[in-house]
């Protein structure tokens, strides 16, 4: 035992740089522990909490980038955060905002599909650049900035955020096993919960094993579609002109409500938690020339993954202008009717199975992020950590039963009008998580060297506002 004030050797097998994260209050870490239990002093940065345990600490930091690897080993090496994002752009949700803008506006509104995907691309930057520069993905971020009030309120709008979208693959996957083997919605909704075992076997075996499922999911939502495009024949001027955007989309009521409901629709809030997190399972050096080149090939991920995202949103909207804007069926707003109007139209009897195995497929792989999202809002705003088969029992719960309820009450021809609603939700909580991003990685205290360029920041600040004022449009349109 040393005197009072002297330094003491730390325990065999605990290193210099080791720490006992120990809490403080009831739910949110306040302090750090040293390995004898003195209290230790927050860390500098303008927080005003100290750093907790890190995001999804069970695969937190477990892929190894090599540090003297080509380009191409390390690009693979870091290969993956930005396509289980890309998931969240490409869900059933998105399939009804899509489908009804190229049935009833043709070709014109790819431009919001690509303006969409263009913001989207400089917030998830945004996103994974928090993550490796502070070790806090955003809900931790906040945790550790604003009182204790806020947090809950802001938690509490994750929650509802995440529930609506969970709903939503519920859903989206409930009417394709309809569609495919007549399965009747409510049990179809049922059956959804069995993936909780799917999700929490690919848990167990590892990060990577979770990232291949989504991208061979991915492939196959992309192959459908390229199959569906050929099938289809748009006009390739058309689908030119229309990523073109026109003072119609704004002067337009009916396409400014489907351009909003779009945007809504792509850009998804939990993404934004989502990506902060899954980005710090990679090994990287902890310096500045580290961080800087994970932050590179992070962008470089997301991005790519983010394009094909374009490509699937895109191809929706080219499909559905091409097989029935123009054929006299610009009422096609079910994914249901788009179904059993496909086979016709193209004119092949496999068509419309190939549509519904795509939807399938889109609605299983968002279960995966969304479970992902679950656990990273609830650890990170709450410092909860719940088994991760009771938390996606809680969350999956949340979202069968209102889509129980709501097709036993009405009839399945409501079930598209859900799809809608969660959108809606989704897109009342956006504006909440942009601005916290946009406030922490403007600020140079917390974010040191990474902070936000000027033009990234104007940028970035202006995209918040416009997202910000487009979804109050929305939502004052829907109800008022």
């Amino acid at each position: 035992m040393g005197r009072r004030g002297e330094s003491r050797p730390l325990p065999s097998g605990i290193g210099a740089d080791s720490f006992i994260w120990a809490r403080k209050g009831r739910f949110a870490r306040d302090s750090l522990m040293d390995p004898f239990g003195k209290n230790l002093p927050a860390e500098p940065g303008g927080w005003r909490r100290a750093q907790g345990a890190p995001s999804l600490a069970e695969v937190h930091g477990t892929i190894t980038v090599p540090a003297n690897a080509s380009f191409g080993r390390k690009w693979l090496a870091f290969a993956g955060p930005g396509f289980l994002v890309a998931v969240g752009y490409m869900d059933p949700g998105n399939w009804a905002t899509d489908l009804a803008g190229g049935a009833k506006f043709g070709y014109s509104l790819l431009a919001v599909v690509m303006i969409s995907n263009l913001m989207a691309i400089l917030l998830q930057h945004l996103c994974l650049k928090l993550g490796i520069a502070t070790g806090r993905d955003l809900a931790q971020a906040c945790r550790d900035h604003y009182p204790r009030p806020i947090v809950w309120f802001l938690w509490i709008l994750c929650e509802l955020a995440i529930a609506a979208c969970d709903l939503a693959e519920v859903v989206g996957s409930a009417i394709a096993l309809q569609l495919l083997f007549g399965i009747p919605l409510v049990w179809g909704c049922v059956i959804t919960a069995v993936d909780v075992m799917i999700v929490l076997l690919l848990q167990n075996k590892g990060f990577r094993y979770l990232e291949i499922v989504v991208v061979t999911l991915m492939a196959t939502i992309g192959l459908c579609f390229a199959v569906e495009l050929f099938l289809a024949k748009p006009s390739l001027a058309g689908v030119a002109g229309g990523f073109i955007p026109t003072p119609e989309i704004v002067t337009n009521p009916g396409m400014l409500y489907l351009a909003i409901g779009i945007l809504g629709a792509t850009v998804m809030p939990h993404n934004l938690y989502l990506h902060s997190s899954i980005v710090q399972t990679r090994k990287y050096a902890q310096t500045v020339p580290g961080k800087r080149e994970a932050i590179f090939f992070g962008t470089l991920d997301s991005t790519v993954a983010l394009m094909f995202a374009l490509f699937i949103n895109s191809a929706i909207l080219i499909l559905a202008a091409a097989a029935f804007h123009h054929s006299g069926n610009q009422d096609v707003g079910e994914i249901q009717d788009a179904f059993h109007l496909l086979d016709g139209l193209l004119g092949v009897k496999f068509a419309a199975v190939v549509f519904a195995v795509a939807l399938l497929a889109s609605g299983q792989n968002s279960t995966i992020t969304g479970t992902l999202a679950g656990q990273i809002v609830m650890e990170g705003f709450l410092d909860i950590r719940l088994r991760p088969w009771l938390r996606r029992l809680i969350t999956r719960s949340i979202a069968i039963v209102p889509a129980i309820v709501v097709i036993g009450i009405f009839g399945e021809s409501k079930s598209t009008d859900l799809l809608v609603a969660s959108q809606v939700c989704l897109s009342m909580q956006l504006g909440f998580a942009c601005w916290p991003l946009m406030r922490f990685t403007s600020d140079r205290a917390k974010m040191g060297e990474f902070v936000n360029s000027r033009v990234v920041n104007l940028t970035g600040w202006a995209i918040t506002l416009i997202i910000i004022v487009l979804n109050i449009r929305l939502l004052w349109t829907i109800f008022f």
